[in-house]
């Protein structure tokens, strides 16, 4: 018992004296992947309905990226912030 008294204020000073470097993790490599290519139009094609299908596939593609990119990024720098607010 005397022992555990005598060592315990040695092993909190050596706690104590190391210092703890905290960095905010990087970015998975996974959410770093760009978004798909758009469609391209067949350059021979002669109808409008398959030009404006292709069309709306791309915009709503479009849309759907953007909104995870932009989403993902202010999520990111939202806890990049508070972490770095709290040191």
């Amino acid at each position: 018992m005397k022992i555990t008294i005598f060592l315990l204020p040695l092993f909190l000073a050596g706690c104590l004296t190391t210092p703890v470097i905290e960095k905010f993790p990087e970015v998975p490599a996974e959410l770093l992947v760009a978004c798909p290519d758009l469609k391209l139009i067949d350059p021979g094609t002669t109808k409008l309905s398959e030009v404006i299908g292709i069309v709306a596939e791309n915009y709503g593609q479009y849309q759907e990226c953007q909104i995870k990119v932009d989403t993902w990024i202010e999520w990111y720098n939202n806890q990049k912030k508070i972490f770095n607010s709290i040191k």
